[in-house]
């Protein structure tokens, strides 16, 4: 089968060890002769597997015991409401830092919530870097960041110093580098792009910070009724969860977070250095706030973009082009993705360079 570089921003690359057994398990799951796909999620089996996901994010996150962890559906998107709606009082105010499309989408469900602040934007310059030395008011019930924007290629380096608690959207980089998982109440990722497919949802959550609001809550949307029901108050879903699983472990055996950081830091700067030196091509964040797993750049002849785009098809480079509302170029550096795959894009470049320059 012919090696196909996948760059997709998401859902994104898995490890070709973790496909494998995810594919068995669709047919003969834990040696039952049934399918993953059609046990129940009560069985001893899967209990197993939930049981094994949890215990996993909170060793790679070095979580304490005050924190519960959840896999739910809905997507991140959920988050977005269900944060404010656990975490935000009825007379209390969130803040939010807005740093991209995610951010901004999880502001408008905040607002719906209940009183929302924004105390920190880079809209000003389209999003094409991080706000930094901002104030945070004590008050706040909690603060709200995104760690890495997939669309526009920034990534938080250093997270915010404060009292308050700190609420971050880790969707695109959750395990990808060392982090405190204890310097914040919550943490939530979408499964699909270091985890799993997508269809779950990780929501790692300081408990203690809950039942506070004042507000009587819809049970789907509580965080204390999943707790309570060890993310099974309805039928979880089953296989993103698994395959979470199998990544994670894939990552631990491997050597953990400070393994792949090491890789991570690698195959972006492996990228990085050829934007920068070649001719044809240009990156459009500030370099500080580049982020290590979407790696944003356009061409400085946006005319010839039709022949690169012939030059990355030639070479089996897929998932390669920029979101739709910033055009450009994408790629996306995943946990799973190997340097082999940008040592291949970075020859096209410089093929493309020597071509057309």
């Amino acid at each position: 089968m012919t090696k196909v570089h996948n760059f997709s921003a998401g859902p994104g690359i898995l490890p070709a060890e973790v496909l494998k057994q995810a594919a068995e398990a669709c047919l003969n799951f834990d040696n039952l002769n049934l399918s993953l796909l059609e046990i129940s999620h009560r069985s001893k089996s899967f209990e197993k597997v939930m049981d094994e996901s949890r215990e996993l994010v909170k060793e790679l996150l070095g979580l304490n015991e005050h924190y519960q962890v959840l896999f739910l559906g809905g997507g991140a998107s959920l988050q977005f409401a269900m944060v404010p709606y656990n975490l935000l009082r009825t007379d209390g105010t969130a803040g939010y830092v807005n740093t991209g499309v995610w951010a901004n989408k999880a502001i408008k469900e905040a607002k719906m919530i209940g009183n929302t602040v924004v105390v920190a934007s880079s809209e000003d310059k389209k999003f094409t870097y991080i706000p930094k030395g901002f104030d945070i008011p004590a008050s706040l019930d909690y603060l709200h960041i995104t760690s890495n924007n997939t669309i526009y290629g920034t990534q938080i380096k250093s997270f915010p110093k404060t009292t308050v608690p700190l609420v971050c959207d880790m969707s695109s980089d959750i395990f990808s580098r060392y982090v405190n998982g204890n310097d914040f109440g919550l943490i939530y990722a979408g499964a699909q792009k270091n985890m799993g497919p997508a269809g779950a949802t990780m929501i790692a959550v300081d408990e203690r910070l809950l039942g506070k609001t004042g507000r009587k809550m819809l049970s789907m949307l509580d965080y204390s009724v999943h707790i309570k029901g060890g993310s099974m108050y309805n039928t979880p879903p089953v296989f993103p969860i698994y395959v979470s699983m199998l990544t994670m472990k894939w990552l631990k055996n491997n050597g953990g977070i400070a393994w792949i950081e090491k890789k991570n830091n690698e195959k972006a700067a492996t990228l990085y250095s050829e934007i920068d030196r070649n001719s044809m091509f240009k990156g459009t964040t500030e370099v500080s706030d580049r982020s290590n797993m979407n790696v944003t750049f356009v061409m400085t002849k946006p005319e010839l973009e039709a022949e690169f785009d012939k030059l990355t098809k030639e070479a089996n480079l897929s998932g390669l082009r920029g979101h739709r509302d910033v055009g450009g170029y994408r790629a996306s550096l995943y946990n799973a993705l190997p340097l082999e795959s940008v040592n291949v894009l970075v020859e096209v470049m410089q093929a493309f360079e020597k071509k057309f320059a």
